[in-house]
């Protein structure tokens, strides 16, 4: 063996075989293994356990022995025949192993070599000859010694192409783990060539492979030598694995270290240039950081948190990637206004002044917040509620919190909340991630500079949901003043105290807002304005306004109220002002248009040029006669304001069949079937003929099919269209009316009151009919609004008869069988 070789216990590299005494480690021909197979196996053999290492027939290994047993029967054999029997220990841990303690198959050995050790260890080469296993031990003393029974391979091949090629890839596989594995030199790969039996090919590889101890005599176990080969197939293919990836492991850290080292190299010159330009370095910008930070009137958690996070930023390298997160993360900090707010106006009469100016009407929003404004006044420290204002498109809900925060001398911010559906936008991404962004709630307050501005979250219905979140779920902590004090962002990552903050929130549907959202917040209702309200407001505000974006003055274009009446009803509907200030703004650039054109032109416009200009009129509310039975008004509610709706019932003969048409939902179709139902069980009192129902079908149908129509406020006026059909009783004239109706003919309130009132007025209706509960309703109007209108209140059906049918019959009535 060459003078510079550590032989090691546990296995024999391929090292080991390449040496300068090679010839001691002869590579097996095919000769060499007939010869062992002719050599017959000793019926008794003293047995040599191996703590960490499995032989296989024909390889050669070195092994030490340090034990006094082990060491006695290498003497021995070395002076006899030089043949034992090698088996694995099942524990290596065991120094005086027993049978229980040992592998009962082993391999017959040959001492080839016995060397002595400078630290008194006795070092043994050994050959693999035959397998064996144990019948018995006979010997235990001075060392183990045992009768055996020779284990015969199994080396037909069923299919030798198959079985050839997995030897070739067990030839393959072991030059790559050669090639792979920089601790094996090249040279190995001749002895891996030259190996010209197949068995024994099968043997080395396994024995030198990087495989426990369990796994080596599981392979050695195995009797047929094409499974031998295709287990040590297998664990070739593992190992070559583990070094491939090792390797590219090893590279890619190469790669990243040299990277860095260069990065560093290169900002520390970097740095050195930028102090000779007279620039700013980075270590100057934390300190810029760290001065700016003791300005700040943050609470200890906040400095603490800002600390510990520039001192992380201190130790991270300028280039690298989370650098600049890091850095914009205490950015924010820095800009966002921590314990800084505005000073409150405590003026009264100006803050009156200011909504009155910019809102006519909104009575009851503007006594809510002059009476907040009082207790303010009087506390000083009030946590600031959250208003919610619903109602109908263009009354003025999102203006009027730019008015409230100019009459409390706030800052203002609008967020738009209309088809959010990311929980991230309101509670911002974690820093984690890539291009994240607090939410908007804390940029909004970074832009106002304040930590107490009025708030206006402008569509809070319209939120939607995905598989981000639910934003309205995140906005439950955001409008509830126990536990908006602190606000946790994401991004933040620390509590912000929003309890200052007024927030205002704007809607058109109620019932499109999650209930928990809701009970935070008070509910304000802004109703539709009244004509005389909306001529009053496009003189004050919308005629003036256009004017001035047309670049006109008041002295071009005139508008009479007469006018301006006859543009909100021929050319509006709607309860806001949004579509009149359209109507409005074309009116405006037929002026404009003519005196660009240096054309003449009326200023003082007549009612004649306003149908010229904004085209033929539309009376699409206007009351219709009652001369037909079944007709009747009903008062409906929609999302732009009050409307009439006619209900339509016509007879004709058949079985007493309810047909329904004018896409109604589910809950008007149910209201039509509960009238006639009552009608059915009280059709003497109504004074109806029971055969009449019998011998006729009905047809009830609601006008303008395309829209669809739902809701249980026109139980009353069904029930009242079917008994005008069933009696041919003329409907009192200029009458509309509103009521859910029961099987017991009670009448139930409804909602949307004022805009129904409305909806009337503009149809020139006279008379209403409305239950009982609804008194109330009427009493918070304003007197102005019901001029002109008598309301008859009612609790049952027989009630809205005696009131809304006549005694007399239409022209051309049916004669009824």
């Amino acid at each position: 063996m060459s003078k510079s070789k550590i032989i090691k216990l546990d296995s024999l590299s391929f090292q080991d075989i390449i040496s300068e005494d090679s010839e001691l480690i002869p590579l097996m021909t095919a000769e060499d293994e007939e010869i062992i197979n002719k050599e017959s196996v000793p019926e008794s053999l003293p047995i040599l356990p191996l703590r960490n290492t499995v032989l296989f027939p024909g390889v050669v290994i070195p092994i030490t022995a340090g034990r006094d047993k082990s060491i006695q029967l290498i003497k021995d054999a070395n002076k006899g025949d030089k043949i034992i029997g090698v088996v694995a220990q099942r524990n290596e841990e065991e120094e005086v192993p027993k049978l229980q303690d040992i592998h009962t198959t082993g391999v017959v050995a040959q001492i080839l070599r016995v060397l002595k050790m400078p630290d008194g260890n006795t070092t043994v080469i050994i050959q693999g000859k035959k397998r064996f296993e144990i019948n018995e031990l006979t010997q235990t003393e001075p060392y183990l010694k045992a009768t055996v029974k020779e284990v015969f391979e199994n080396k037909e091949i069923e299919n030798q192409k198959e079985f050839d090629a997995i030897i070739d890839s067990i030839k393959e596989q072991a030059l790559e783990v050669i090639k792979e594995n920089p601790m094996l030199p090249s040279e190995a790969s001749f002895a891996i060539k030259n190996i010209q039996s197949n068995s024994f090919l099968v043997n080395f590889i396994a024995s030198n492979m990087d495989l426990s101890v369990m796994q080596k005599q599981v392979i050695l176990e195995k009797d047929n030598l094409k499974e031998r080969a295709l287990l040590t197939l297998k664990n070739l293919n593992k190992e070559l694995q583990k070094l491939q990836l090792r390797n590219d492991i090893q590279s890619k850290t190469r790669e990243d270290l040299d990277q860095q080292q260069r990065e560093y190299y290169l900002n520390q010159q970097l740095k050195t240039i930028q102090e000779e330009l007279g620039g700013v370095s980075n270590d100057q910008e934390l300190e810029e950081m760290r001065k700016q930070a003791k300005t700040k009137k943050w609470t200890k958690e906040v400095g603490e948190t800002f600390d510990k996070e520039l001192a992380r930023l201190k130790r991270m390298n300028p280039q690298a990637a989370e650098y600049g997160v890091q850095r914009s993360y205490l950015e924010l900090m820095l800009e966002l206004p921590w314990g800084i707010f505005s000073e409150d106006k405590f003026d009264l009469k100006h803050a009156t002044k200011v909504l009155d100016r910019d809102h006519f009407g909104l009575e009851k929003v503007k006594e809510r917040i002059i009476e907040h404004l009082a207790v303010l006044k009087l506390r000083n420290d009030m946590k600031s509620p959250i208003i919610c204002l619903y109602g109908p498109p263009g009354v003025g809900k999102t203006s009027l919190g730019r008015s409230v925060a100019e009459s409390l001398g706030r800052k203002y911010v609008r967020m738009s909340l209309g088809g959010l559906r990311d929980e991230a936008e309101i509670r911002g991404h974690r820093k984690t991630y890539i291009g994240a962004m607090p939410g908007r709630l804390i940029q909004n307050l970074k832009k106002a500079g304040t930590s107490n501005p009025v708030f206006v979250l402008d569509e809070i219905d319209k939120l939607g949901q995905s598989h981000q979140g639910d934003p309205s779920s995140a906005m439950l902590e955001v409008l509830d003043p126990e536990q908006n004090e602190a606000f946790y962002d994401n991004y933040l990552e620390v509590g912000y105290d929003l309890s200052k903050v007024l927030f205002i929130a704007t809607a058109n549907n109620l019932g499109q807002i999650p209930w928990a959202l809701r009970d935070r917040m008070e509910i304000i209702n802004v109703t539709g304005y009244t004509i005389e309200e909306k001529i009053e407001i496009a003189k004050r505000h919308l005629l003036p306004k256009q004017l001035k974006e047309h670049g006109l003055s008041s002295k071009d274009l005139k508008l009479g109220k007469k006018q301006i009446e006859q543009i909100v009803e021929g050319y509006t509907r709607e309860s806001g002002v949004r579509g009149l200030e359209k109507q409005v703004a074309k009116v405006v650039r037929f002026a404009a248009k003519s005196i660009a054109l240096e054309e003449e032109y009326e200023v003082n416009l007549s009612s004649e040029k306003v149908e010229e200009i904004l085209g033929t009129p539309r009376n699409r509310d206007k009351y219709e006669t009652n001369d037909v039975a079944g007709v009747v008004t009903g008062l409906a509610w929609t999302s732009v304001g009050g409307d009439i709706l006619f209900i339509e019932s016509i007879l004709s003969k058949g079985k007493g069949n309810l047909s329904i048409t004018g896409n109604l939902g589910t809950v008007m179709k149910e209201s039509a079937t509960i009238a006639l139902q009552y009608i059915k069980s009280n059709a003497e009192e109504f004074g109806i003929k029971p055969e009449v129902m019998e011998k006729y079908n009905v047809h009830i149908h609601v006008p303008e099919g395309a829209t669809p129509k739902d809701g249980p406020s026109a139980g009353i006026t069904m029930l009242t269209s079917l008994i005008s059909s069933y009696t041919q009783r003329k409907v009192k004239n200029k009458l509309a009316m509103t009521g859910e109706i029961t099987l017991r003919g009670k009448v139930l309130p409804v909602g949307g009151i004022k805009e129904k009132i409305l909806a009337a007025k503009r149809a020139n209706i006279k008379e209403i009919i409305l239950c009982e509960e609804n008194r109330k309703d009427i009493l918070e109007i304003k007197e102005s609004y019901l001029k002109g209108l008598t309301f008859h209140y009612v609790s049952d059906m027989k009630q809205v008869i005696d009131i809304a049918l006549t005694k007399q019959k239409v022209k051309n009535a049916k004669k009824l069988v």
